[in-house]
C-alpha cells in the first residue's frame, strides 16, 4: 500500500531534503510551501526521479486557518506521515523587532504546526498508524538572545511534541 505524506517548508534546506527521503522511500508527496518558483522547481525534481506521485500547495502558514484551507485542499487524501517543518528566524533584540513578523513566525511556527497536527491526528489514531514529525531546533532548549520569539516558539513546539506523545502512551 502506498503512504502518503505532507511535508511544510518543502521548497528548501530541510524540508527538501526530507522530501527526497520519503520519495525514496516510495511516498506519495503533499508539498507545502510559500515559495510557488521553487516549490515547482521540487515538484519536476522529483517527478523526475522518482516514481511517486506529487502535489503542490503554495500556501502561507503565517495566515489564520491556513491548516484548514490545507486539509481541504487534499480532500480525503490519507495522510500517513505529517511534517511540520516550515519555519523561519527573525534576527534583533525584542523591542527592536517588527512586531507583525514576529506574530507571523508565532503563526508558522506554533498555531499552524499545532492545527495541523490536530486536524490530522485523529485520523491516524483511528488507523492505529501514522507519524507525524515537528521540527524544532536547537534553540527550543534554552532561551536565547537577539532571537526570543524564535526560541520561544521553538521551545514550544519541542513542549506540545512531548505532550503528544506522552498523551499517545497513555491511549496505547
Amino acid at each position: 500500500m502506498i503512504k502518503t505524506a505532507l511535508i511544510t517548508g518543502a521548497a528548501s534546506g530541510l524540508g527538501y531534503e526530507l522530501t527526497l527521503l520519503l520519495a525514496e522511500d516510495d511516498y506519495n508527496l503533499i508539498l507545502v510551501d510559500i515559495d510557488a518558483e521553487k516549490l515547482n522547481e521540487v515538484e519536476a525534481k522529483i517527478k523526475q526521479a522518482y516514481e511517486c506521485e506529487v502535489d503542490v500547495l503554495v500556501k502561507d502558514l503565517s495566515k489564520p486557518n491556513v491548516a484548514i484551507e490545507i486539509v481541504e485542499a487534499i480532500n480525503d487524501v490519507t495522510i500517513d506521515v505529517l511534517v511540520n517543518n516550515a519555519g523561519f528566524g527573525l534576527f534583533g533584540t525584542f523591542n527592536n523587532t517588527e512586531w507583525n513578523r514576529e506574530l507571523d513566525m508565532i503563526h508558522v511556527h506554533v498555531i499552524t504546526s499545532t492545527h495541523l497536527t490536530k486536524l490530522l491526528l485523529e485520523g491516524m489514531i483511528q488507523r492505529g498508524s501514522g507519524k507525524i514529525l515537528n521540527i524544532s531546533s536547537l534553540a527550543a532548549f534554552q532561551p536565547g538572545p537577539l532571537m526570543s520569539i524564535y526560541y520561544a516558539s521553538k521551545s514550544y513546539l519541542l513542549s506540545f511534541s512531548e505532550a503528544i506523545l506522552m498523551s499517545l502512551k497513555i491511549l496505547v
